[in-house]
């Protein structure tokens, strides 16, 4: 029934808010250099609470690509040009450490051995995806590891979807695509793949339910659900 599953990283393999939230604070303060109203300028183009340290639910860097958070910023700090400011965003992005909400080379061993095929499709820069997996020491459990800049575009378009699935040699119908935003479960559906949510992100179960197949807690609650599809198979 499943020969794959394509992995979000940012909310789904890493816990959004542990991950992002105070690194967010500290690229703001940065890129200010002290000046208040310009950190506060930047914070609402970003959706981002700078009391509460936590992006709101509708920021675009939840989903979005790094070139939408650039141009969201790059008018506001001139200094830097487009394209650098792209780069330094980038380059902090790969330093940011990650919070995963379960330990994930046991997970992703154990997926493997099923006979699984895996993969990574990321808003965020291939680099940065390549950084944070090799960190985890788990990089080498994913057949393909797609970015915003891989050449195939960003989510919510199926295309780089597709792409994992093409390079798997695997029927995009057998994909699970698993996410925690709409932009996940949106591509996921256009690719013409199964899809799971988890609610390490910022979406709630109720904005993602009706475009999921089921809706887990996080990435740990995936084997169970596997063998519930079996089991379900064995009744029929």
């Amino acid at each position: 029934m499943i020969d794959g599953i394509l992995f979000d990283k940012d909310g789904t393999l890493f816990d959004f808010d542990a991950t992002w939230s105070h690194w967010a604070s500290d690229i703001l303060r940065e890129l200010s250099a002290g000046d208040a109203a310009l950190e506060a300028q930047m914070a609402a183009r970003l959706d981002f609470d700078l009391g509460q340290k936590r992006f709101r639910p509708g920021s675009v860097v939840i989903a979005g690509t790094g070139a939408e958070v650039t141009e969201l910023l790059a008018d506001l700090v001139p200094g830097y040009g487009r394209d650098a400011l792209e780069d330094f965003l980038s380059d902090r992005a790969a330093e940011a450490p990650q919070v995963s909400p379960v330990p994930l080379a046991p997970l992703l061993d154990g997926l493997r051995a099923r006979g699984l095929q895996l993969g990574v499709m990321t808003n965020d820069a291939e680099r940065a995806a390549r950084a944070h997996l090799g960190r985890e020491g788990v990089l080498d459990r994913f057949r393909a590891v797609i970015g915003f800049d891989s050449g195939y575009g960003g989510k919510p378009a199926p295309d780089p979807l597709l792409a994992f699935a093409e390079i798997a040699g695997l029927d995009p119908s057998r994909v699970v695509m698993v996410g925690d935003s709409l932009h996940d479960l949106v591509a996921g559906r256009a690719a013409g793949m199964r899809r799971v949510a988890v609610l390490t992100g910022i979406a709630g179960a109720e904005e993602l339910a009706p475009h999921a197949e089921t809706v887990l807690p996080d990435i740990g609650h995936l084997p169970g659900w596997l063998d519930s599809l079996a089991a379900g198979a064995v009744t029929a």
